[in-house]
């Protein structure tokens, strides 16, 4: 059975769901942030790191460090869970939130950050293996002695890691699992040592003297804590992003801290200071389980091939996003392309693998890696602010289902900046300007925009540029209802302009109308009149426009208004109306829906019960007839008026009629399906109809609801005999709100993307 409340019935969606193909959690993104977090600094800092801050500053390090990588990785959890992030990671995110311009101008940073960083893993493992002193059970290997060329062995595993990359990413994920096990089995063997000979562990005495600041060892510690984007950036390969990114990240920050807040506690009882400072004694090698130092260089050793590997994969396929957004210019598009089932980015691999290379025969990289560390926080800035800009907004088609306010983000974003200064100052206004130029770069190429050269210039291109870049219609990701209330006096028709607010909620344009008979004010007390509904509104604590017309017919002058109001494309797109209480009135009031509904505007009904009013504020009740307009229309705005306050402890239920017991269950399945999906918490209701009318339903289910929705049929002949037939449907029940929204506007991709 169909709801009367909207021509057509909720689809089924039973073949539309294709099962995905690709990583899972463990694979796709915990096991490479894990391994990018547990890595080099690990091993061959952190005993320095104890030495110089004491074991109670390394755990306050350690926990300062951690929080701001956490902050972020909720940042990436809200984001992830509102939309899929596919392929590019951290550089879609960012796109998607903040624009083009400056997802491409942090994208290209973090693509070549990440393809120089091969160069800088290898290198590292090539020094180690060329400079490793090997003790297998009391037999003693010094490779110093093989005379290996260092730079010939970094080109050797930058071509191994790179065919590896070429060959599968998830055979790439494989040989990580296998380097997992080497840092297992490595910090096992330093758990079951013994401490150093003839040294008095430090436990908690105070740092030397000679130690460095607590912000200086803070600086060379943090970016141990900052693996988060290695998982991010194979967003496009994993089975179900929106549910693995949150919880693989979140996991791997959470195992990483563990790990940090236990390991000082082991050295700080092995060693003293002064041992844990010297650069010449690895601590975690002298005092790992006797005979099982050499684990502790296999760590070192898998700790930089798994950064690498991370690396090789991540950076090609934040290249393939940027060539296949445009971001690009036209003539590396081929970077866009894709192989095989995986949609693997082999040109970007091979490209970034050249990168890599010529990187590794420059040899010394350690004038450019400062900014490259700036990179990647400025990604994690960037991130952070976009998660802060959207929550602070709350437009309605940002919904994640991962909650996080925007101070959180807001807060990590602040603790990037600070620690960028902490770390390098130089390399952090070094890498804020080549972000910059590329984002200026960006935008020649898409809008030319001057600026005036005095404060009000200034602000008046702002005004003008800003109202010749909105489109003339609105689109799904940024639309909020522009609300014209056609109130008369606000003081006997206050209820209207409370419901208007509550769908607003000061983020959206609203303007409170009045339409006097003709004759009775002249355009200066017009004006006055204007003034005095401002005046009274504002105390009230409502924001809004203002706008008093005069007409013949109040309802042709309505008509009227809601064809001239407006600036340019900013016109208001929802126009919320009293019912119709005067019967010899009625054709009137139904021609000017009818006009308005051609004038491709929402309309909005409000009918009051003017003995409950509002009620109690807690049950909406939405009788849904399918995600076409209407559908789509009313649980849109059932939701923007349980997020104002006087709503926030409203449950919205979403209501469907269906014929009989044996369409019930598949409707069911659907609706709660539907319902999850919509990051809208409402609780879905099928009603079986069992031979009774939709009027009879409607009476039993919605008597005890504070407000209802019900979608309106578009206006035909006999429109007036409907709206009737519709007054009579709600005549003994709470208020009701009829929508009929406005023709051709995707209404579901607001609450779908």
């Amino acid at each position: 059975m169909k709801s009367p409340s909207d021509p057509n019935s909720l689809p089924t969606g039973s073949d539309s769901v294709v099962q995905a193909t690709g990583l899972g959690t463990f694979g796709g993104v915990f096991t490479p942030s894990i391994l990018t977090i547990l890595g080099v600094i690990m091993y061959l800092r952190f005993g320095w790191v104890v030495g110089n801050a004491g074991l109670i500053g390394t755990l306050a390090i350690v926990t300062i460090a951690t929080s701001i990588t956490f902050l972020t990785a909720l940042s990436v959890c809200a984001i992830a869970t509102d939309r899929v992030v596919r392929v590019g990671g951290a550089y879609y995110m960012i796109s998607r939130s903040l624009g083009i311009e400056t997802g491409g101008a942090v994208g290209i940073s973090l693509y070549f950050a990440q393809a120089i960083s091969v160069a800088l893993y290898t290198i590292g493992f090539a020094e180690s293996v060329v400079n490793a002193k090997i003790n297998i059970f009391g037999r003693a290997i010094n490779l110093q002695n093989y005379d290996l060329n260092q730079t010939y062995v970094a080109l050797i595993i930058t071509v191994l890691v790179g065919i590896l990359a070429i060959t599968s990413a998830s055979l790439a994920i494989k040989a990580q699992y296998f380097i997992m096990a080497a840092i297992a089995i490595s910090l096992l063997m330093f758990v079951l040592g013994s401490p150093l000979p003839n040294v008095e562990p430090q436990m908690f005495s105070a740092p030397p003297k000679t130690a460095l600041p607590f912000w200086t060892v803070f600086a060379v510690f943090f970016p141990a804590v900052t693996g988060i984007m290695a998982g991010v950036n194979m967003s496009g390969d994993l089975k179900d992003p929106i549910k693995s990114l949150p919880t693989g990240t979140l996991a791997a920050v959470g195992a990483g801290y563990v790990i940090y807040m236990i390991l000082p506690i082991f050295m700080a009882m092995r060693a003293d200071s002064a041992s844990l400072i010297n650069p010449d004694v690895f601590v975690m090698q002298e005092t790992a389980l006797k005979g099982f130092g050499f684990t502790m260089l296999l760590g070192v050793w898998g700790a930089t091939l798994s950064s690498a590997i991370g690396s090789i994969l991540g950076a090609p396929r934040v290249l393939q996003a940027l060539a296949r957004d445009g971001v690009l210019p036209p003539i590396l598009s081929f970077l866009g392309k894709g192989h095989g089932s995986e949609d693997e980015p082999r040109n970007g691999t091979l490209v970034s693998l050249a990168i890599a290379i010529a990187a590794v025969c420059v040899g010394d990289l350690d004038l450019i890696a400062p900014v490259l560390t700036m990179f990647f926080l400025t990604t994690y800035l960037v991130l952070n602010v976009s998660a802060a800009i959207e929550g602070f907004l709350q437009s309605p088609s940002y919904r994640p289902s991962f909650q996080v306010h925007w101070s959180l983000s807001l807060l990590g974003a602040l603790g990037c900046l600070g620690v960028m200064f902490l770390i390098n100052a130089i390399a952090t206004v070094g890498a804020a300007i080549i972000v910059l130029g590329i984002y200026l770069w960006l935008q020649r190429r898409e809008l030319q925009t001057t600026w005036g050269d005095v404060r009000r210039g200034m602000w008046m291109a702002l005004i003008s540029q800003g109202i010749f870049q909105i489109e003339e219609q609105d689109d799904p990701k940024n639309w909020r209802p522009h609300i014209l209330v056609l109130s008369g006096a606000p003081q006997k028709r206050w209820s209207l302009i409370e419901l208007a607010d509550g769908f607003s909620h000061n983020r959206s344009l609203m303007t409170v109308s009045s339409v006097l008979p003709s004759g009775s004010r002249d355009l200066k007390q017009q004006l006055k009149l204007e003034k005095t509904i401002r005046d009274y509104i504002q105390k009230r604590g409502v924001k809004a426009l203002v706008r008093v017309v005069s007409a013949d017919d109040p309802f042709d002058g309505a008509v009227r208004l809601v064809e001239t109001y407006g600036l340019g494309p900013l016109v208001p797109n929802t126009v919320v109306m009293g019912d119709s209480e005067q019967p010899e009135r009625r054709e009137g009031f139904c021609n000017a829906i009818a006009e308005i509904h051609a004038s491709r505007r929402n309309v909005v009904i409000f009918h009051e019960n003017q003995q409950q009013g509002f009620g109690f504020r807690r049950s909406i009740d939405v009788w849904w007839g399918g995600m076409q307009s209407n559908g789509s229309l009313m649980l849109l705005l059932a939701y923007l008026l349980r997020t104002d306050i006087n709503w926030r402890n409203a449950k919205i239920y979403l209501k469907l009629v269906v014929a009989d017991q044996a369409a019930a269950a598949a409707a069911k399945d659907n609706l709660n399906t539907f319902s999850q999906s919509l990051r809208i918490d409402v609780i879905p209701q099928v009603i079986v109809a069992e031979g009774r009318s939709f009027d009879e339903i409607l009476n039993s289910s919605s008597r005890n609801a504070d407000l209802i929705f019900l979608g309106m049929a578009q206006p035909s002949a006999k429109f007036i005999e409907y709206y009737e037939q519709l007054q009579n449907r709600v005549a003994d029940l709470p208020s009701a709100i009829f929508v009929l929204a406005a023709p051709d506007f995707a209404f579901g991709e607001v609450l779908t993307e």
